[in-house]
């Protein structure tokens, strides 16, 4: 179906599919906010489950549609780039809280916790590439530890956000999750409403991302792009938008937990895309598919998720207008790692 179209055809899909993910996903942030407050689960955990996992819905439509094709590269590199991008739009949303460092001001427990259980999560797909090529139903056993380490993350987190055996330090510039006043058309709609336009935006991010994938496979073939670069510098992008959008659209209403654990719970949410992919790829592990060009976006997303851990914990005090080092790092780190992987091959 997808080769009958014209070149031209595929990228106007592409870009048209693209912007559908990106207008469902700032839908989805002032929702995603109300519902924090609602149900009392606070930004943090909300950001980290609910928002992230949403808006990573057409990442792995992308993923898994890309994985039955055969795509391995495209389908792995697009789950990991798309974590070491939308790790980058913290650096970004910092620029927009004018009123200090973000990872100053949103400093939260539970995005912490987050961030660890994303580093253990990053680790398992390098443990499936330094050991033997073992496969159970053509699936490698990593792809069935990653869920229980993702679900052993989630129920801890909880007990994080509900007993916390330690707190950050208040100051003057940290901005604490409180429940906000509604508007009037806000409160005229029950939550179980705002639930049922939430999911109605995740299936339309789904369609939206099954698009994106059929026509960035098609156009990879085309145009000679390796998947590694297809995967890990447009599709990852592209299905990141809504991370950008959400992150930078709840950092300007003051959300900043869920704007920080939006990302990290994303990025989390993210790991999943490679037990997907693996089980939708039949020829074997996809951990022993793809090439180093694809673990190279695994290191590089364990080193950006290192230095935003890092700037948590630091809490440097930088004075309004100006971002943090840890926010600069992670800007140069991504750009680094775009060229480096253009410049290596990856085209």
């Amino acid at each position: 179906m997808w080769d009958d179209f014209s070149t031209l055809a595929l990228v106007a899909a592409f870009v048209v599919a693209g912007g559908v993910i990106l207008m469902a996903g700032l839908r989805m942030t002032g929702l995603a906010d109300t519902l924090a407050d609602r149900t009392g689960l606070g930004e943090a955990l909300i950001g980290g489950v609910l928002l992230g996992a949403a808006t990573s819905l057409s990442g792995i439509i992308v993923s898994v549609t890309a994985a039955l094709d055969g795509y391995a590269s495209l389908a792995f590199s697009n789950s990991v780039g798309g974590i070491a991008a939308q790790t980058v739009f913290l650096g970004v949303a910092d620029m927009f809280y004018r009123k200090a460092n973000l990872e100053h001001a949103a400093a939260d427990l539970g995005n912490l916790f987050q961030g660890v259980v994303l580093m253990v999560l990053l680790m398992l797909p390098l443990v499936a590439m330094t050991t033997p090529e073992v496969a159970i139903w053509a699936i490698h056993p990593v792809s069935f530890a990653i869920p229980v380490v993702y679900a052993v993350g989630l129920i801890a987190g909880r007990a994080v956000h509900d007993a916390p055996m330690w707190e950050p330090v208040d100051t003057g510039d940290t901005k604490a999750d409180q429940p906000e006043e509604e508007d009037a058309e806000s409160k005229a709609k029950s939550t179980q409403r705002l639930f049922l336009t939430f999911a109605a935006l995740m299936i339309l991010m789904g369609a939206a991302g099954y698009v994106v994938a059929k026509t960035a496979s098609e156009l990879a073939d085309r145009m000679e792009i390796s998947g590694t670069l297809m995967g890990a510098l447009a599709t990852a992008v592209v299905t990141s938008l809504p991370e950008l959008v959400t992150t930078v659209a709840a950092v300007r209403r003051g959300a900043l937990q869920l704007a920080v654990g939006g990302i990290i719970g994303g990025n989390t949410f993210d790991t999943l895309f490679l037990m997907a992919s693996d089980i939708s790829y039949r020829d074997g592990s996809l951990y022993h598919a793809v090439s180093s060009q694809d673990y190279f976006w695994i290191v590089s997303a364990l080193l950006m998720t290192g230095i935003l851990m890092g700037g948590l914990i630091l809490r440097q005090r930088q004075g309004p207008g100006r971002i943090g080092i840890e926010s600069a790092l992670l800007l140069l780190v991504y750009g680094g790692a775009v060229v480096v992987q253009v410049l290596s091959g990856g085209l």
